[in-house]
């Protein structure tokens, strides 16, 4: 059988993520994982590495951890940073580096980068790395402090849910939506049909 039959004949998938809404959005466009599992990889953040870089690294650390307990599948991981400056920022550990990353974003454009990668069944790596731009509204204290209330910062990069109530936050975004929530379905896609997926 050679590798283009198996490309096209394959429909098992498993995300590899512990991300609720990464599913969602797969489940959004059609794409229903024959399991979700916890590549269990430390997400750390380099501060040499380009944002490019880090995010392909990190998707692809986690794609290889499922991958080497699910032979001949579909692996499909991904990871989201959010560059403002020289910051790279990553989900925030507590309240005070919420709060620490609502001040950095307030009144200025960031960058979004969502890494994604596809394991096929033969084992061979495809990656892709998407960006979008978003400009935050100056934030008053008061909002921050009831955003931080509600807990939706919580296991977000950035510090904030553009599907939740961090859109009340968004002035403008230009690229993706759907990869500052956590996946860019589009490229995804495209992806997956170039690779005879879908």
């Amino acid at each position: 059988m050679n590798k283009g039959s198996i490309r096209t004949r394959s429909r098992n998938l498993i995300l590899a993520s512990t991300s609720p809404r990464r599913l969602s959005l797969l489940t959004q466009i059609g794409i229903k994982p024959k399991a979700v599992v916890d590549p269990k990889v430390i997400e750390h953040i380099k501060q040499n590495e380009t944002p490019e870089r880090m995010v392909k690294r990190l998707s692809k650390e986690k794609a290889e951890a499922v991958f080497k307990k699910h032979k001949g599948v579909w692996i499909l991981a991904a990871d989201t940073v959010v560059v403002c400056g020289k910051h790279k920022i990553g989900k925030p550990r507590n309240k005070v580096q919420a709060r620490k990353i609502l001040n950095l974003l307030s009144g200025r454009r960031h960058y979004v980068y969502g890494g994604v990668c596809v394991i096929d069944p033969l084992g061979d790596i495809h990656l892709r790395c998407v960006k979008t731009f978003v400009t935050f509204k100056r934030l008053q204290i008061n909002e921050i402090e009831f955003y931080l209330e509600s807990g939706e910062w919580l296991d977000k990069a950035g510090g904030y849910a553009i599907q939740g109530r961090g859109t009340l936050f968004v002035k403008k975004i230009q690229g993706s939506y759907s990869n500052v929530v956590g996946l860019p379905l589009y490229e995804t896609n495209m992806l997956l049909i170039g690779l005879g997926y879908l």
